[in-house]
């Protein structure tokens, strides 16, 4: 499944790689109640794929 702009634009921002006209984009799109929604669902996918890894770690046996 590919991913949408939303999720493009955030995972390029999240990794440094977003350049201005991509930020200005996403500036533009947040005035927009629906696209807002888009970014808002792509930030949550994110911020849960991170809590997800947190927990693995917590979980985890430390090898000594």
């Amino acid at each position: 499944m590919s991913l949408s702009r939303a999720e493009n634009l955030i995972n390029k921002l999240i990794s440094n790689k977003l350049s201005e006209e991509e930020l200005s984009e996403i500036f533009t799109c947040l005035n927009n109640e629906e696209e807002r929604r888009k970014y808002s669902d792509a930030l949550e996918v994110y911020f849960f794929s991170l809590l997800r890894e947190s927990e693995l770690h917590v979980d985890s046996p430390k090898v000594r």
